[in-house]
């Protein structure tokens, strides 16, 4: 059995994900295959999915579609995708369903759970807008919580949980001011938040191969973030893992549930940020440091702009290269990983992006 993986070029100098996935006898007929799509980028990326499907995997019929999270760079090209291709399953997370006695999380007491769903209707109203189409349309839709699986359990969702789930909605974007904080706190932490950005500038950052990574265990990404969908796919002894913009907390949560003997393949969480990962979680995920230039034979994908100031992180390409795997960067190019799938006119091998022990990077 063969698989292909396409991490298609997303954003200009904003990274975003678009992931086709095609897996079966990738030599036979279209009723051998299965075709998932994960994440769909910015609302300009849905033409390049649907192209892609039709170009490279001769169809245009999603088996699974899979939103990982309601940030714009991810939910932008759902509607596109939903109304130009044939989708049989959908599995999107729908938070303001998750609203029962969420108003007591918040200072507000005008703020009721219909109210508070309302609010998450509006604020994540892409998302929201592509599971009203994909119901009119009259498509399955599944929210993808830890133990749902697909495919003979060839995929299996191995985060979040609902009820880690649960706990992060109230600090989602652009959400009421919660209960324990007062304006004062926010407002204060608003300044100050300000003022440690102004004060980051780029200094010169020297790396030891086996002691310093330049990252650390502390979580710092969002809650809408941690939020994403984490998905193993496993096929023929070897094994695929899918991390949408999950930080620290949400993998190592998920971590319990991976073998890394098998690891083949990995999606470097968050476009290659250092928010989102940490030695630690690393070593579950990935493995171990290896010996200066050893190679573990795992493949790591960062899907980022070709102009972007913020990713990926250097520190990120060298902790993932200190563990043996080979970073590929799209960076405005379609990149694929593959087994036993047909050769493509025009497609060269690809050159990882290499550990560098000097490099600049923020304060």
């Amino acid at each position: 059995m063969g698989y292909e993986v396409d991490f298609l070029a997303v954003g200009e100098k904003k990274s975003g994900d678009a992931i086709c996935i095609r897996w079966g006898n990738l030599h036979g007929t279209r009723d051998e295959q299965k075709v998932v799509v994960i994440d769909a980028g910015y609302a300009s990326t849905g033409p390049q999915i649907i192209e892609h499907l039709k170009k490279y995997y001769h169809t245009d019929t999603i088996d699974l579609l899979i939103s990982t999270h309601p940030d714009g760079d991810h939910v932008g090209g759902l509607a596109y995708v939903i109304e130009n291709a044939k989708i049989k399953e959908f599995w999107i997370h729908q938070p303001w369903d998750h609203n029962e006695n969420l108003a007591q999380e918040f200072a507000d007491g005008r703020i009721t759970d219909a109210s508070i769903a309302r609010r998450m209707q509006e604020n994540l109203q892409k998302a929201y807008d592509a599971v009203k189409l994909a119901k009119k349309k009259e498509i399955e839709i599944k929210e993808p919580f830890q133990g749902r699986t697909w495919d003979d359990s060839k995929l299996v969702v191995i985060g979040p949980t609902l009820a880690y789930y649960e706990t992060l909605i109230p600090d989602f974007a652009r959400m009421p001011e919660k209960a324990e904080a007062t304006s004062g706190t926010e407002s204060f932490k608003g300044a100050y938040n300000y003022l440690v950005e102004k004060a980051k500038e780029l200094v010169e950052y020297i790396a030891d191969w086996f002691s310093d990574e330049g990252i650390d265990d502390k979580d710092t990404t969002t809650a809408q973030n941690n939020s994403s969908v984490i998905l193993k796919l496993e096929i023929d002894n070897k094994t695929l893992v899918f991390t949408g913009d999950a930080g620290i907390t949400a993998l190592d949560m998920a971590a319990e549930y991976l073998n890394n003997d098998s690891l083949s393949f990995i999606q470097v969480p968050h476009h290659g940020s250092r928010r989102n990962i940490g030695p630690e979680v690393l070593n579950k995920l990935v493995g171990n440091i290896v010996s200066e230039g050893g190679e573990s034979g795992v493949c790591a994908f960062i899907s980022c702009a070709p102009d972007s100031d913020k990713h990926p992180h250097q520190a990120v390409i060298n902790a993932f290269t200190r563990r043996g795997a080979k970073v590929v960067t799209t960076e405005g190019k379609n990149k694929r990983h593959s087994n036993d799938a047909p050769a493509r006119d025009g497609w060269t091998a690809v050159t990882p992006r290499s550990y560098l022990r000097n490099y600049k990077t923020e304060e």
